[in-house]
């Protein structure tokens, strides 16, 4: 495997002791730890924060808008990781698909969403910080299974240099389909990077609060 599955940090409550976790997964360059200091952001203190580490800090080598195979086996190491850490959340500490929340930013978002696409359950929230799904313009999105209404949030600028807006919508539509309560929000002329109002969009969905675009 190319991604180490048990390279995980870990920030917040121990998961022993907390009722809620969230899995945060970095983004291409960044780090486990650099997204952890998200956690500082985040308004509930019932949380465990667990992020996994790509090797070499990326999780595949292209952009995820060229064709699947060539992100191989990278792409698909890195999903196996996402794999192992839910498994590890739910086997090891009990927690249910509604304690489970996912965190992503860029190439990190990207791999988020594909996974919890290929993944569908009533998890307690995914949010998608500038990311979209993963695959060339007109990949088949042939997901099956339902995500029971839960909260899924995609934030992006409407410039952004590496996430097409149209890859948001497309997106956006697609979870849509799978019965997820679908929140997206395109910034316009923000820069490839995190904003206040989408931690606070983060904060809003996690507390069960309406969402005001």
């Amino acid at each position: 495997m190319i991604h180490d599955p048990n390279n995980l940090f870990t920030a917040g409550q121990p998961l022993e002791k907390a009722t809620k976790v969230m899995i945060m997964v970095h983004g291409r360059g960044g780090s486990a730890r650099d997204i952890l200091t998200l956690a500082e952001h985040i308004d509930d203190p019932e949380f465990a924060f667990v992020a996994p580490q790509a090797k070499q800090n990326t999780w595949y080598p292209y952009s995820f808008m060229r064709p699947m195979e060539e992100n191989e086996p990278y792409l698909s190491s890195a999903l196996q990781v996402l794999t192992s850490t839910r498994a590890r959340m739910q086997s090891d500490y009990n927690f249910k698909a509604p304690q489970i929340y996912w965190l992503g930013f860029s190439q990190g978002a990207c791999l988020a969403l594909e996974f919890v696409a290929r993944n569908p359950m009533p998890y307690g929230g995914v949010f998608g910080l500038s990311g979209g799904l993963i695959g060339p313009e007109g990949t088949p999105r042939l997901y099956e299974g339902s995500f029971e209404g839960a909260p899924v949030f995609l934030g992006c600028s409407d410039i952004d240099p590496h996430i097409p807006k149209q890859r948001v919508l497309e997106s956006e539509g697609v979870f849509r389909q799978m019965e997820a309560t679908v929140t997206a929000k395109l910034y316009p002329n923000f820069p490839h990077s995190i904003n206040e109002d989408e931690l606070k969009i983060v904060n809003a969905l996690i507390a069960g609060s309406p969402v005001i675009s």
